[in-house]
């Protein structure tokens, strides 16, 4: 299991949960959609610490603002956004801004996350993110 300032990810990611305010219903409900949409993906915080799921190499994450949860996409660019989801003009990553709880149920969102993880599958991402050769070392030392 990862940790981050000596917590398990989980736990910290927990407590970042809890403070969101009134977005907690919104971060509590893109962390169900991720597990439930990506089987064995694993939830992580990143050395920027931000809340991140990993599935044969990086695939989401998301950031508590003021009036939007930001759920970013590492290979964003490469997905398929038939509902026009997907804002963001950068290399690779795109991003959704969700409001509200109906937003992340939006069934665009959920296919975002499964094209995500079947992109990840079918073309491992290449190259290193920081902090992803601590991770993986310590994933094998359990």
């Amino acid at each position: 299991m990862p940790t981050i300032e000596g917590k398990q990810a989980r736990v910290w990611i927990d407590a970042y949960v809890k403070k969101a305010g009134t977005l907690e219903g919104v971060t509590k409900a893109v962390r169900a959609l991720v597990k439930k949409t990506v089987k064995g993906g694993e939830e992580y915080v990143n050395p920027w610490k931000i809340p991140s799921f990993d599935s044969n190499g990086p695939l989401c994450c998301f950031m508590v603002g003021k009036e939007h949860v930001t759920f970013a996409f590492m290979r964003g660019a490469a997905l398929p956004d038939p509902e026009k989801l997907l804002e963001g003009t950068g290399k690779g990553v795109r991003h959704v801004k969700l409001q509200s709880v109906a937003e992340v149920k939006r069934p665009g969102v959920k296919k975002l996350i499964a094209e995500a993880a079947k992109l990840n599958r079918k073309d491992p991402p290449s190259g290193m993110m920081v902090g992803m050769e601590k991770r993986k070392a310590k994933a094998r030392n359990r």
